[in-house]
């Protein structure tokens, strides 16, 4: 839930020797410098285990821990694999072994001579999280110390992926809180909370989201007695038309009147995931005081079955105009978005659009939980997107669209139907969506239910939500969306 705290400390032989939690040595074939006198101490274990079969055995970033190492005050030394010229991947991933598993005594690190030391910071504070609601709160982990040569420069070059590592800590408790603690309007107000941050905030009622006419929208939550809701959050960081981010922000999807299996119901709390997201996006926009215009928009509905709720059958109409018929209520996801979708062009008219959405089941069976599926109408900003989610190490692979797939979501009495049915599932919901685009408006559609979730940890993540976007985002608008960028 909370970031670690990190501190940067000058380099003292002294203090690796008497510290009494993990000590942190990063390695190659031999030992750095600032380790060699912990090694004279500890009788040469170090260098022994880097001789070690089990040292040349292991991958870049992973590491081997010596337990209670004679001859120093260390609970442990571990040793991480790390070459000089390490890359971004190993560095965050380095960071993160040395996050799994810290104790409440903390961890030192020799850091000295670490290229791109924000990177491996940024490891450590995206891996050192957990989220817990057990009576008895788990001891939370010590501070971890960097050893680094001018500490005060290194603190101010690793602000920025703090702030950062906060905001995907926000966007994973976000999602991984239960529907009976995030209601729509418990929602709404962490985001009314982000006002303190400088975002302009504002959220629209049923009333006004009557008014509008977004009945697609309004349909989805109508068998819940949680009110549906969109929240607008703006930051104007430049005097440009701006970015839309539209995330998807179903708090529990039963599936409605077509409701969904038993077994592995209780994951649907994480259906909001591409709010989420959003939130988390705009959250790290306004930390680092980003100099670009970005709205994030989210639809936030529940989804549930009773007298009220929306029946396999119905006809509803958009903001736009055009009729759906009901086929599934459990392709409620792309309601919700076609109208907010709608609504972002006609109050903002954005310089681009790009939704996020724990969409289909059929994505994941496409992509496993390795990617996240990337649909655009623009080369270009799909290009843009694929890079930035390179860059992070966030997967993402671009799938298709085509007029072929609008054949299958054709309605014998409507505009169209919510569903093409189970081939090509994550395509014909894209395409969906694409008729809520307006020509000319360069748009991407992110798929995001394999890797919001995955069924187990990630390097960077433990197990439960990844927060999966929020970095890729940052990015894309730092690559392309700030003033004295191309868009």
């Amino acid at each position: 839930m909370a970031l670690v705290e990190l501190r940067f400390l000058a380099p003292d032989p002294d203090t690796a020797i008497h510290h009494a939690g993990r000590v942190v040595v990063l390695a190659e074939s031999e030992l750095p410098l600032a380790a060699r006198p912990l090694d004279r101490r500890a009788r040469g274990a170090l260098s022994r285990a880097l001789a070690s079969d089990r040292w040349s055995a292991l991958a870049a970033g992973e590491g081997i821990e010596l337990a209670f190492p004679a001859g120093i005050e260390a609970s442990g030394v571990m040793l991480v694999k790390l070459a000089r010229a390490a890359g971004p991947a190993d560095l965050r991933k380095a960071g993160a072994t040395i996050a799994r598993g810290l104790k409440p005594e903390g961890a030192l690190v020799l850091a000295q001579g670490v290229r791109r030391l924000p990177l491996l910071v940024e490891g450590i504070a995206l891996r050192a999280y957990d989220f817990a609601m057990r009576a008895e709160a788990p001891k939370a982990p010590g501070p971890v110390a960097l050893m680094v040569a001018d500490p005060e420069a290194r603190t101010k070059d690793c602000a920025e992926v703090l702030h950062l590592a906060e905001a995907v800590h926000f966007a994973r408790d976000l999602i991984n809180e239960p529907a009976n603690v995030l209601t729509t309007g418990t929602f709404a107000d962490r985001l009314l909370a982000l006002r303190a941050l400088g975002l302009d905030v504002e959220v629209l009622d049923e009333a006004q989201l009557a008014e509008l006419g977004m009945r697609a929208l309004l349909g989805v939550g109508q068998g819940s007695d949680s009110p549906s809701k969109v929240v607008v959050m703006q930051w104007k960081g430049a005097d440009t038309p701006p970015l839309a981010l539209i995330g998807k922000g179903v708090v529990f999807d039963s599936g409605g009147l077509s409701i969904k299996p038993a077994g592995g119901m209780e994951e649907m709390i994480t259906d909001m995931g591409g709010a989420g997201v959003v939130a988390g996006t705009m959250m790290a926009l306004a930390a680092r005081k980003a100099a670009a215009h970005v709205v994030g928009l989210v639809g936030l509905v529940e989804n549930m079955p009773d007298g009220r709720a929306q029946r396999p059958g119905d006809v509803v109409r958009s903001m736009k105009g055009d009729t759906i018929e009901i086929i599934n209520t459990d392709a409620e996801g792309r309601l919700v978005l076609a109208d907010v979708l709608w609504y972002a062009q006609e109050r903002f008219q954005p310089t681009a659009m790009i939704d996020l959405a724990t969409l289909t089941g059929a994505c994941v069976v496409a992509l496993g939980h390795e990617n996240a599926a990337v649909f655009a109408n623009d080369d270009a900003l799909a290009g843009a997107v694929l890079k930035a989610a390179e860059g992070q190490g966030e997967g993402a692979w671009r799938m298709p669209l085509g007029p072929a797939y609008d054949q299958l979501i054709k309605s014998r009495m409507a505009d169209m139907k919510n569903t093409g049915g189970r081939w090509g599932g994550a395509i014909t919901a894209a395409q969906f969506l694409q008729r809520f685009v307006k020509p000319g408006t360069p748009w991407v559609h992110l798929d995001i239910a394999g890797v919001t979730l995955p069924p187990g940890e990630t390097t960077l993540a433990p197990k439960g939500a990844t927060g999966w976007g929020v970095r890729t985002l940052d990015a894309l608008v730092r690559a392309r969306f700030e003033t004295g960028t191309s868009a």
